[in-house]
């Protein structure tokens, strides 16, 4: 991307206390925080694809209408 997109003032502070946060988390909390933070990633690209395909008219059965 040739214009990268700025985090507000308030994100950057966001992204600062969770870097604060997973520093006092051990290895292993850390280990599993990240495969939950994974889970959640995919849980809402899927949610994204779904909204998307409602808005376009995607939704399976939607072309022999």
């Amino acid at each position: 991307m040739s214009n990268p997109i700025e985090l507000s003032m308030e994100q950057q502070f966001s992204i600062r206390s969770f870097a604060t946060q997973v520093e006092k988390m051990s290895p292993e909390q850390a280990q599993e925080f990240l495969v939950k933070l994974y889970e959640q990633m995919i849980v809402r690209e899927n949610m994204y694809k779904e909204f998307i395909k409602h808005q376009w008219g995607l939704e399976q059965g939607s072309w022999s209408q």
